[in-house]
């Protein structure tokens, strides 16, 4: 147990993340947020070659040495970037043989939104969504968790993976996917430090993106 305690003080975590319209990195040391770097980007039209190069200038070898765990989001979001990063995710972790966990973009946002709306007080479940461009929308279902210890602290678990829906039911709650490259990104990083010791190194080979919709959508 004590060498279990003083690995997970120790470590380093690495994040990547993408939206509908960005992607971007973290890093962080020893669970210490003041240690966080953060890097964030726009689309550009050569993403496949520019997320490699900016990936670079964002990490050196020496610092991706260091890395104990990966934690990459895995959509709903752009189609080529939520493949790219997964990809990429799936590369390091398989090279530097280290752990590999995989969130969905609205679970990283879920605590934010679920804090906003005060959906904690009544513990209650909700929905995320995206209404898509032709009919329908993508949701997701989520639930509140409070730390018995800690009753200030929400946690939330992702009951339902991101699919695709017909409608919304008016007897649930539903709130409208709203992305935050910097805040979901820390919560990409904070997931990843509290099941540090959850993964195991062959985990990159479960990871896959979220494709709830074909690309035309």
């Amino acid at each position: 147990m004590k060498h279990n305690l003083k690995r997970k003080q120790n470590y380093t975590t690495l994040g990547i993340h993408s939206t509908d319209n960005s992607f971007g990195f973290g890093y962080r040391k020893s669970n210490s947020i003041e240690s966080d770097e953060l890097f964030i980007k726009q689309f550009d039209n050569d993403l496949c070659n520019n997320l490699i190069v900016e990936f670079n200038k964002f990490i050196s070898k020496e610092n991706l040495q260091k890395v104990n765990k990966i934690s990459v989001s895995i959509g709903p979001g752009n189609f080529n970037a939520s493949r790219l990063i997964v990809v990429l995710a799936r590369t390091i972790s398989q090279q530097i043989n280290c752990p590999l966990e995989s969130f969905s973009s609205f679970e990283l946002m879920a605590k934010r939104i679920a804090s906003k709306n005060n959906v904690f007080r009544n513990k209650q479940s909700f929905w995320i969504y995206k209404k898509l461009k032709r009919k329908g929308f993508i949701a997701g279902k989520y639930e509140i968790c409070h730390n018995e210890e800690k009753n200030a602290d929400l946690m939330i678990r992702e009951r339902v993976i991101p699919k695709v829906i017909k409608e919304l039911k008016s007897k649930e709650l539903f709130f409208e996917a709203i992305y935050d490259d910097e805040e979901d990104l820390r919560e990409l990083l904070d997931l990843a430090n509290n099941n540090f010791l959850n993964a195991n190194i062959n985990s990159w080979e479960k990871v896959f993106p979220i494709y709830p919709i074909s690309p035309i959508n």
